[in-house]
This record gives structure tokens, sequence and C-alpha cells, in this order.
């Protein structure tokens, strides 16, 4: 074996140009499949990270009427929904899937937050307990967050957002100031931002519009303990639990809502809570971008294909030219087996060649395609190995009918060929 090998590079080495063309097929190939492979796995992963959190895992579980979100902006609170209570917010804390929870409330409010003459057209309000900053990927950036005694002696503070910081306070001096919600006086203590790792990466308008917002609504956070003084009435909160991992989302937005429909008295049977399932919506979203990126995969497919056409035309004109050779070692005793082990060699070697350069051609092309269309990439070693393993197969099956032939030759024949 050792020494076909080395015939097979000598070979190779002996026609440098012909070999380089010949393997030009199955590069392209491979490179087009590493390329398009990392891509399609790089875009996956961003819209997973985007989608679910960029690694907080964090799911929303709230009151569904149908297949709607019970909008208490303009319907009634029904009856037989009670509070969560800290026992069974203990309760929803005990699951595997779920490392922490938290309970919020939300309003989006119209003409309803004023700082002296600036307003917000639209905000979402936020009623927060003590652990949803934390739960749902969110830092104090300027200020401080909510203490104990805001919650317990109902402090009327509020934390603003960017938007609404830049919207109510353009010359940025916001600690401090009084800003009116629904009519009442709330001080800022502090301003909130996504942690970094909690961000989704924008890298065009459509990005922006999936990932982000679509009404470049502001945001506040008052303690959960004001919002019947704002609202005149208590409301049954949502919930948001930080799963252990991306893959137990789903599973902890479920237990979750289960939980809290075991606690459900109403007579509205649609009524129920549900954990938003981000993961799946991602899933999704990757099965598109997939199926797409599959065709283009079969395309480049095509170019192995000719590739390995390439190689079974050369190794033919291979064996042509050493008819001679060939017919001198089965008149020495070499086997059949030896003539189409050593042919076949060569055809596997030009090809594993081949494969190897489109595979670093690959990886290159996918970091090229990455930093000008910002497009993220993921190598996966996976399709490398594939690929050098794939390219080695082609060179085995294209070689075979001029390594077959080579080895069904007649001596006396072969050696009075010119």
């Amino acid at each position: 074996m050792l020494e076909d090998i080395r015939l097979a590079f000598q070979g190779i080495w002996s026609h440098k140009l012909r070999s380089a063309l010949t393997m030009l097929g199955i590069i392209i190939g491979i490179g087009s499949i590493i390329a398009i492979v990392s891509t399609i796995k790089g875009t996956n992963e961003q819209i997973k990270k985007n989608l679910v959190g960029a690694g907080n895992n964090a799911v929303n579980i709230q009151l569904y009427q149908g297949d709607w979100t019970l909008d208490l902006s303009y319907q009634e609170v029904p009856d037989g929904i009670p509070e969560i209570s800290d026992r069974v917010l203990g309760e929803i804390q005990t699951l595997d899937e779920v490392e922490s929870a938290a309970l919020y409330h939300r309003r989006n409010e119209y003409d309803a937050v004023y700082a002296g003459s600036q307003k917000l057209a639209s905000c979402n309000i936020f009623g927060i307990d003590s652990n949803y900053l934390d739960a749902y990927g969110f830092q104090i950036t300027k200020g401080r967050g909510f203490s104990e005694k805001d919650f317990t002696t109902n402090r009327k503070v509020v934390l603003l957002d960017k938007t609404t910081a830049t919207a109510l306070f353009p010359d940025g001096n916001v600690i401090g100031k009084i800003i009116e919600v629904k009519g009442e006086p709330f001080t800022v203590v502090g301003m909130m931002a996504r942690k970094e790792n909690s961000q989704p990466v924008i890298n065009s308008m459509e990005d922006y519009y999936r990932y982000v917002s679509t009404d470049g609504s502001g945001t506040i956070c008052i303690p959960d303990t004001l919002w019947p003084i704002i609202y005149q009435y208590d409301e049954p909160q949502n919930l948001v639990v930080r799963a252990t991992s991306t893959d137990e989302m789903t599973a902890a937005g479920e237990k979750a809502a289960d939980i809290l429909n075991s606690y459900l008295t109403v007579s509205d049977e649609t009524i129920k809570y549900k954990g938003e399932d981000l993961l799946e919506q991602a899933n999704q979203i990757q099965e598109i971008s997939s199926s797409t990126n599959q065709q283009l995969l079969w395309i480049a497919s095509i170019s192995l294909l000719v590739g390995g056409i390439g190689v079974m035309n050369i190794m033919l004109v291979s064996v042509t030219e050493r008819t001679r050779e060939i017919g001198l070692k089965k008149a020495l005793g070499a086997r059949k087996r030896r003539i189409l082990t050593q042919f076949l060699t060569e055809a596997a070697v030009l090809t594993l060649l081949g494969g190897l350069i489109g595979v670093a051609g690959g990886i290159a092309l996918a970091y090229i395609i990455s930093a000008v269309s910002a497009v993220p990439v993921a190598i996966s070693g996976v399709s490398i190995l594939v690929g050098v393993v794939f390219s080695t197969l082609i060179g085995i099956i294209f070689g075979l009918l001029p390594s077959v032939k080579a080895a069904n030759m007649n001596p006396i024949d072969a050696l009075r060929s010119e």
C-alpha cells in the first residue's frame, strides 16, 4: 500500500498541470459545500441565539385566550385567575429545567409617560419583582436598581431603558428626575439595558425587525407592588423562567405553565397559561433558511460529479499511456489485484488531495463571505471529515472502471502496443 501511495504521488508530480486541472472539479465542489454548510450552521446558530435570548434562556409564560394573549388593557380580568403566590413560584423554581423565575406585569400604553413637556408616544410599562432583571438578562448601566425597601415601602421609583431616557431627557441627565406615569409621579433611579451576552446580533434591517422591535417603543420598569396604584386594581401576573439550558426552554415553559394552569378555576377553557416557545420559532426559521441553502448544496454537488468524471477520464488516459508498463508488470507475475490496487490508489490520492485543498479553500471562502456580507460562520468538523472521506470515495468509485480495465489487460497485447 505504501508503495502504491508513493507511485501515486510520483505520477501526480510528473504531470502537475494535468493533475491540478483534474482536481479542480473536486476542489470547487468540496470547497463550495464546506463554505455553504459553514454558513448554514453559523446562520442557524445566530437565529437560535437571537431568538431565544442570546444565552439567557428566558421563557415568557403569559395568559392566553385561545391563540391570543389576554390583553387587560381593554379586557376585564376573568374570574378564577388567582395571583401567583410565593408558594406557587417556589414550586416552579424547584423544576429541574428551571434555574430561576420571576413575576411581572406588562402593558403597552400610548401618551401615558411624561417628563415636563416631553412625552412618549408609546411605551411598554413593566411592573417587576426583585428577580426579574436578572432572570431576563438585564443589567443596570447607570444609577441603581430596585432595593428591597422600594418594594416594602411602595416607593415611586422607576427604571428607564436607553430609548425612553433619550426621548424624555435629550440632555442625558436622567438620574433623580421626575416623570409621570399614568398621572403618578415617579423618580428615576437608574437606567437598564440587556446584558451584552443577551443581546441579539443585528446585521441588517431584516434582523432588526425580526428580533428587536417594529414600533420603537421604549420600556420603563416600576416595582410590581405599585401596579395597583397606577391601574387601581390587582391583575394576574405573567411569569418569566430562565431555563438551565437553551435546549430545556420548551420543557421549562411547558412544565411551569402546567403548574399555573392547575390553579385556574375559569369557566372559559380557552383561557390558560402558555409558554412562549421561542425554540420552536427558531427551528421553523432555521428550516426555512436551510431549505433554501440545501438547493445550493445540490448545485455544488454537481461539480463533484463533474470532477469525478474528470478523474475517470484522466485515469483512462493514464491507463492508455502506461499500457506497456502494465503489460511488463503482468509478464513479471503481477496479479490483477496488484494492478487494480495501484490505479485505485492513484485515483483516491488524486481526489483526496483535491478534497484537502477544497476544505482549506472552503473554510477561507466561508470567512470571506462572512467578512463581506456579515453572515455568521460556524465551521463544522463533521462536514470537513465527510468532505475528505467523500472526495476519497469519488476517486475510488470513478477510478474503478479505469483500474479494472488496466487489471484485465492481456499482457501480450499490452507489450505489443506502441
